[in-house]
Order: C-alpha cells, then sequence, then structure tokens
C-alpha cells in the first residue's frame, strides 16, 4: 500500500493470515454428522438391548439418556444445558468471521459440532422439547458406566475442543493467530 499504510485485513503484527470461517464451519459440520449418525444407529440397534462388548470388554456400547452435562454430570438440568449450549453456538459464531488461526478454527468447530449434537437430542428427544435426554453409548470397561461416565461423540467433541483451545491459549494464541505474549 502507498504511505505505509496497512491493507484493510492486515492483523496487528503485520502477518496477512486467511480467514477460518470454513474451517470452523466444516468440522463443525462434521461432528454434527458424526454425532447424529452414530446415534440414529445406536437408537435403531441398541434400544433396549445388552450392551455390546468390544475389545475383550475394553469398550461397551449400550444406549443411555442422558439429562444432565458431558459424561452424565449434573443430571437433571437439561433446560439449563439446553440454554448454556444455545449460548455458547451463538458466541462461537459470533467470533467466528474474526479467526485467523487454524489452531483455534478447530478447537471452536469441535466445541460447536458438539454443542449442537447434544442441542439437537435435548430439543427433539423424548420426554419433550427442552426436557429431551442426550443419547449416550460409549462406555470404557464397564457397560453400567461405573468406571468411565458413558459419553458420546458430541461430549468427545466438546472436550477435545477445549482441550485444544487449553493448548491455544498456553501456546499464547489469539483466534486472530498472533501470539498474545
Amino acid at each position: 500500500m502507498k504511505n505505509g499504510a496497512e491493507p484493510p485485513d492486515a492483523e496487528p503484527d503485520g502477518v496477512d493470515r486467511p480467514r477460518r470461517l470454513g474451517l470452523l464451519l466444516t468440522v463443525g459440520a462434521i461432528i454434527f454428522a458424526l454425532d447424529l449418525a452414530s446415534k440414529l444407529v445406536v437408537v435403531a440397534t441398541l434400544s433396549d438391548q445388552p450392551p455390546l462388548k468390544l475389545l475383550g470388554g475394553l469398550i461397551y456400547l449400550t444406549e443411555a439418556r442422558n439429562t444432565g452435562a458431558a459424561f452424565g454430570l449434573a443430571q437433571g438440568m437439561t433446560v439449563v444445558f439446553t440454554l448454556v449450549a444455545a449460548v455458547v453456538i451463538v458466541v462461537i459464531l459470533k467470533i467466528a468471521p474474526r479467526l485467523r488461526s487454524a489452531g483455534w478454527a478447530w478447537a471452536l468447530g469441535l466445541v460447536v459440532g458438539g454443542a449442537l449434537g447434544n442441542l439437537m437430542d435435548r430439543i427433539f428427544r423424548s420426554p419433550g422439547v427442552f426436557r429431551g435426554g442426550v443419547v449416550d453409548f460409549v462406555s470404557i470397561l464397564d457397560p453400567a458406566g461405573q468406571v468411565w461416565p458413558i459419553f458420546n461423540v458430541a461430549d468427545s467433541a466438546i472436550v477435545s475442543g477445549g482441550l485444544l483451545g487449553i493448548v491455544m491459549a498456553l501456546r499464547g494464541r489469539d483466534f486472530d493467530g498472533a501470539r498474545t505474549h
């Protein structure tokens, strides 16, 4: 640019990074689709069936309904978690146009896809709107979830995205890809 002016999309550190909205939306859509498909299969094949033992009992597949948070925490708080999930999705989508960090796009895409997957269960599954139980189906070491709470694809994505976000923050990366320190 003439007179040393920055181009309109230049970052504060002078590096022009591509926007990552497409990556966030792609990751979110893939997680949402995997979560939805896995739950459809589980409900169609594992409802009212004994747990399916895999890998010598390391993993069990079983249908369970969760009215709490990820991994069975805070049972019976479906309305609260419905509202929290909706707020999280809206906040991420408001941040999304500013994203220029691939790491943050992955982290937030995992969270938004997982939150949307579980939100759909809370809204549309029985016993009714905003009271639906999330379909969980993966149990580690015990068919009833006594060793580790039963979870699903969405729960795994939310936790993975959260952990990746922590790593990005600890590494000093901002949403725009610049170093914060």
